[in-house]
């Protein structure tokens, strides 16, 4: 069944807000895709505060000018908190499912490549980074800690010797 003008123009202006609100957009093809399996990776992006929208191109390309050209079935991996983890989402996902292709992305205001996006999602999460440089500030203050504890521990054997 056909959408109405008035549909249309709905589902431009949902995707023009969803546009506006994130942080970072994930283009996918699902062409091929079995529909239980797009609905359990919506289910997962969801819990992920992300979004999975499937839109025509003609009206995609109303909402988000820079959407031209994409090939297949187009859908949009809307990230609202992460600029991240909509791409490692799609990226493990596409791992699993060979119909999921990732075609590029928009981030930092900047359409990206599939290449870009596929790197972007293979870097370590904001915390893994942040728990590798604390874990690299601490080391030195550790081993220095152990270094002294060694020194005590050489003098009280030293001292067991000499009352024995």
């Amino acid at each position: 069944m056909a959408l109405t003008k008035e549909q249309k123009q709905n589902i431009v202006k949902e995707l023009k807000d969803n546009i506006a609100k994130q942080k970072a957009m994930v283009f996918v093809s699902f062409e091929g895709l079995k529909a239980s399996d797009l609905y359990s990776l919506r289910n997962e992006l969801k819990g992920s505060d992300c979004l999975l929208t499937v839109a025509k191109k003609t009206l995609l390309s109303l909402a988000f000018d820079k959407a031209k050209d994409l090939p297949g079935q187009v859908a949009l991996v809307f990230g609202f908190k992460d600029e991240v983890i909509p791409a490692k989402i799609a990226y493990k996902f596409s791992l699993k499912n060979e119909n999921l292709k990732i075609l590029g992305g928009y981030f930092d205001n900047e359409i990206k490549t599939a290449e870009e996006i596929i790197i972007l999602a293979k870097t370590p999460s904001r915390e893994e980074l942040l728990a590798k440089v604390v874990g690299s500030l601490s080391a030195p203050i550790s081993g220095f800690a152990n270094v002294l504890q060694g020194n005590i521990k050489g003098l009280l054997n030293v001292l067991k010797q000499a009352k024995a």
